[in-house]
């Protein structure tokens, strides 16, 4: 979930999940990282955080895993001008704001690599997106998703800032179980998923809604909120809360097929 520059509380969740050691090396093996948008923002750290993000991504692959980076809202409005939740320090680990300006432009490493991200990803029977999908957005495919927020990324308009995009919305994390089974359905038959795990909201812990339909996942590990260093996992099927300095704990989600009907 949401790391806003948080570095040291995001080292603890991985090493906690072990898909990397004391130095900070894969080893997870074929496991899927999944990071679902908002490194910027609140914390001084964001740097380091994009740093081993980037050098983890040829490490998983190179052992047959994969490291997915998803853009989040705090990455939409840090790249089109709107800085007003930079912690100073973020400014301050490239230099000055013209050096963080330039870096996270189009021609700089870190923009470049920014400007790329998808914003919604699927594995197997799990959809991953920053915020949740509303409206029309729950019945487009992931390349028209994907597609859309990056150019609405370059331009600053459409898709990534609408408030029922992918980015923003907020219904799935706030809505009664009830209304949250009606508004995964034409997800779940869009994307043939039976869960949709989303960041955006923080509630402190890993959070089921709905059966398991809906997974929260931003546990407000920054220090700006003072949650945990946590994360979901998921090994064969199963589902778990797993935070720094704790067993990992089983969450109460059964095998759903796409339809909503429980295995």
């Amino acid at each position: 979930g949401d790391v806003h520059g948080d570095y040291n509380q995001f080292l603890r969740t991985l090493l906690a999940a072990k898909v990397i050691d004391q130095n900070n090396q894969w080893i997870g093996g074929r496991a899927h990282l999944i990071q679902t948008g908002d490194l910027f923002d609140r914390g001084p750290d964001s740097r380091k955080a994009m740093d081993l993000l980037m050098k983890l991504e040829p490490e998983a692959r190179n052992a047959g895993g994969h490291v997915h980076c998803l853009v989040g809202n705090h990455e939409e409005m840090v790249l089109r001008g709107d800085w007003r939740y930079l912690h100073p320090g973020e400014i301050q680990a490239f230099g000055d704001r013209q050096k963080f300006s330039a870096a996270i432009g189009p021609e700089g490493i870190y923009g470049q690599w920014l400007r790329k991200l998808n914003g919604v990803v699927k594995i197997n029977n799990i959809l991953f997106v920053h915020a949740g999908l509303g409206g029309a957005y729950a019945t487009m495919s992931l390349d028209q998703l994907n597609e859309g927020i990056r150019r609405g990324i370059n331009t600053g308009t459409g898709m990534a800032r609408d408030s029922n995009g992918p980015l923003w919305y907020r219904a799935l994390a706030k809505a009664d179980d009830a209304n949250t089974h009606e508004m995964v359905k034409p997800i779940f038959e869009t994307h043939s998923v039976s869960h949709v795990v989303i960041g955006h909201t923080p509630v402190g812990r890993i959070l089921p809604k709905a059966g398991g339909k809906v997974i929260l996942i931003d546990v407000g590990m920054s220090k700006a909120y003072g949650g945990p260093a946590g994360c979901l996992v998921i090994d064969k099927g199963i589902f778990y809360a797993n935070y720094a300095g704790h067993p990992q704990m089983k969450l109460p989600i059964g095998t759903l097929t796409p339809s909503g009907d429980r295995k």
